[in-house]
């Protein structure tokens, strides 16, 4: 039985300044900064346009990305933004959970082809309380949205290999995992050939992530350097 009352969406996003460096051999650095808002601002037009939330938190202290946040209605918390990817949704998820909300979705800021859709069709799988929902990156090693209900129903720690330690660290909670795949939340942009997969995922049609990849000459600099 789905239970997704009271869940509100955490996403951390650091200081776009030296993001991306893996992506350092195809964009230069102002490239890279200017891909970031893009997926950022995606990836929150998504979350705003879900419907099985409560609430949206951003936890930065990204400027640009604390403008967008407000525009979108979002609240904005700097607790926690230089402390990682993990301690960012730490943060985000103990002040909730302090506040005695039903639960978080937490999902990163470089998955531009996830949807509204995908959100709550995620959202829609989570069961009552206490539970456990994942929806992995498409290798199998991110965990690229992830609902805990309370909030800190599960101890999190993301990075690159942190889907099967997810798993394990719901059933050692006592809590057997819901996981549910979604083809936009899977595809996160890391490295040049994440970019490729992007190209290729025929969800990343009409996005403007992809305009942008292909305005930069992405496309063809892909396959003059055999990536993908």
């Amino acid at each position: 039985m789905s239970a997704s009352a009271d869940i509100w969406a955490v996403v951390p996003v650091k200081e776009l300044d030296g993001a991306k460096q893996r992506l350092a051999p195809l964009l230069s650095p102002a490239q890279r900064r200017a891909l970031i808002e893009v997926m950022v601002g995606e990836v929150l037009d998504a979350v705003a346009g879900a419907r099985g939330l409560a609430g949206i938190m951003v936890v930065t202290l990204d400027p640009q990305t604390t403008a967008l946040a407000s525009r979108l209605g979002a609240r904005v918390v700097t607790d926690g933004a230089r402390d990682g990817h993990t301690g960012s949704v730490t943060a985000g998820l103990r002040l909730l959970a302090r506040e005695g909300r039903g639960g978080m979705i937490t999902l990163p800021g470089d998955i531009p082809a996830a949807t509204s859709a995908e959100i709550d069709a995620v959202l829609a799988s989570h069961l009552r309380a206490p539970s456990f929902t994942i929806s992995p990156a498409h290798d199998d090693l991110g965990s690229n949205a992830v609902i805990c209900s309370p909030p800190d129903a599960v101890p999190l720690r993301f990075g690159e290999n942190s889907y099967f330690p997810h798993l394990e660290a719901a059933r050692r909670a006592g809590i057997e995992p819901t996981v549910i795949r979604q083809p936009g939340i899977a595809m996160d942009i890391d490295h040049p050939a994440d970019l490729a997969a992007f190209l290729r995922l025929p969800q990343s049609a009409g996005t403007r992530t992809r305009a942008f990849l292909e305005e930069a000459g992405i496309p063809r600099l892909l396959v003059d350097r055999g990536i993908g």
